[in-house]
């Protein structure tokens, strides 16, 4: 068996994870069980079958070690063989052509052991192919240039079968984010909203919202009283307390991107991309271009007060559309030339951005209306019905949300060219859908009663990895004849279009 010191080539003899690989595992571990643990401890009445549940989930871990202490790889010409497992044994082998993604992860921890996290994933796959948890930095390096060299399509170097590792291309940097970018991602962005909301939640779960949060509120009342505070006095401190939170949230969003994006480089090897990012904890994952399905570009307000635009990609794998460790932000954060120049060089096809854009339906401001004064309405009513005549001022709603549908349906549209169906929606909040027409695995056309007595109709364009939090690849509100048209365009533009499942890049 091949030693932990001895290089990684191909052609060697089977190896072990890293010797501290069996500590990692334990903490995994202890994270899955960490919850009910500390509900047992804490919240136990003394009954004995709570210590039966210690004795279970004691059980569990050490089977777990033992299944990773049973973990041997070996690294052959044309994949990646795995054997695993005590008493289910399992044998794999991993062409270097499935592999879709290869993922590099560092935590706080792994780096000061010198250690790392490597996951290979394949396209379409809902696990990873691979978990190797953990093998030291070199061999974590040496493994990721391996598989990304031989997925190249070096033929000619794995027929030779001498054992050496196919020269990698040239690296291009294609985007960094320098940290004043990163900060203007934390300004732009809402993770900090979305962390404090998501800590709200499992206070309010914990029943101890009412423990930590009441009691300051209330001080605060106490001491407004006793400064004897009139109307003017209680509005100014509102809207100093509202200043301070909408500070102090993006002052968490900052340090959020700071943790995730810091140092983001976006880099091309050939027909590879790879990305790395993170402050304490380094994430590295690649893919090759090829895999890119559909691609989302955002610019809300606060991107345009800084002059920024996001882009995000749909990559051709299930369990890579919620995962950290893909490659989906393409660009955090960057100035629109950038991201033109970006889109321009990896799309294959056609052209950004896209020259001759059309319109919706001449009626899809009603639809776009309807559902928000139909909700307004009602509001109306019960507002109505419980504070009597004062809740007839919901009513000013319905005026905003008819501007905002006639607003909406004048800036948003659709494109198709040159192999490529683009869409756009949006006016203060603008965002684009786009994919070439080649990666679409499915068309879908939709009509509700109400699209029908419009004559109108929604086509639903569906590729590999869509993310379901993210905006689906549609065009709402067809004229109806026009929609059927632009189906069977496609449709037949997609039987004509080569689609390889798996075609190295």
């Amino acid at each position: 068996m091949t030693t932990a010191s001895e290089s990684l080539s191909r052609g060697g003899g089977e190896r072990r994870l890293h010797p501290w690989s069996w500590l990692f595992v334990l903490i995994q571990q202890l994270k899955s069980f960490a919850f009910p643990l500390l509900v047992l401890l804490f919240t136990g009445r003394g009954n004995s079958w709570e210590l039966w549940g210690l004795a279970g989930g004691g059980v569990l871990v050490l089977v777990s070690l033992l299944q990773y202490f049973y973990y041997r790889f070996r690294v052959e010409d044309d994949g990646i063989v795995i054997r695993s497992g005590v008493l289910q044994k399992s044998h794999r082998h991993i062409p270097y052509q499935r592999v879709h993604n290869v993922a590099v992860h560092q935590s706080l921890l792994h780096r000061l052991f010198g250690v790392a996290e490597v996951r290979l994933e394949s396209a379409g796959g809902m696990k990873p192919e691979a978990e190797m948890r953990v093998l030291s930095l070199v061999d974590a390096q040496a493994l990721e240039e391996l598989v990304r060299a031989q997925g190249a399509g070096s033929q000619a170097a794995a027929g030779e079968g001498d054992g050496e590792t196919p020269a990698l291309p040239e690296s291009r940097v294609l985007l960094w984010l320098s940290t004043g970018e990163v900060v203007r991602l934390g300004l732009i962005s809402n993770r900090g909203l979305i962390a404090v909301a998501a800590a709200f939640g499992l206070l309010a779960q914990a029943d101890l919202l009412d423990v930590l949060v009441e009691p300051w509120a209330a001080d605060a009342v106490d001491w407004g009283r006793s400064q004897q505070l009139d109307w003017v006095g209680w509005v100014i401190g509102a809207i100093a307390l509202l200043v301070f939170f909408v500070v102090a949230l993006r002052a968490l969003s900052v340090v959020l991107a700071l943790l995730q994006f810091h140092g983001f480089t976006l880099t091309e090897q050939g027909r590879r991309l790879s990305a790395q990012r993170g402050l304490l904890t380094r994430l590295r994952a690649n893919m090759p271009r090829s895999r890119i399905q559909a691609w989302s570009l955002r610019e809300g307000l606060l991107h345009r007060w800084f002059g920024r635009q996001s882009l995000r990609v749909d990559s051709a794998s299930i369990q890579a559309a919620n995962d950290q460790r893909s490659v989906r932000d393409l660009a955090p954060v960057a100035t629109p030339e950038k991201i033109d120049a970006l889109i321009q060089h990896l799309l294959p096809v056609g052209h950004w951005p896209m020259q001759a854009w059309r319109r919706l339906h001449h009626r899809a401001w009603r639809r776009q209306f309807t559902f928000p004064a139909l909700l307004s309405l009602a509001l109306v009513g019960v507002a109505t019905y419980i504070n009597g005549p004062v809740g007839l001022l919901a009513l000013l709603l319905v005026p905003l949300f008819l501007v905002r549908a006639i607003v909406w349906a004048r800036h948003a549209g659709w494109s198709e060219e040159a192999g490529v169906i683009a869409v756009r929606e949006g006016w203060l909040d603008k965002r684009w859908r786009f994919a070439e027409v080649r990666k679409i695995q499915s068309l879908v056309l939709v009509q509700s009663p109400i699209d029908r007595y419009h004559g109108m109709a929604t086509l639903m364009m569906d590729t590999v990895g869509a993310s379901p939090f993210d905006e689906p690849l549609r065009i709402r509100y067809l004229p109806a004849d026009e929609a059927m048209a632009l189906r069977d365009q496609l449709a037949a533009a997609m039987e004509a279009a080569p689609t390889p499942a798996r075609t190295p890049a």
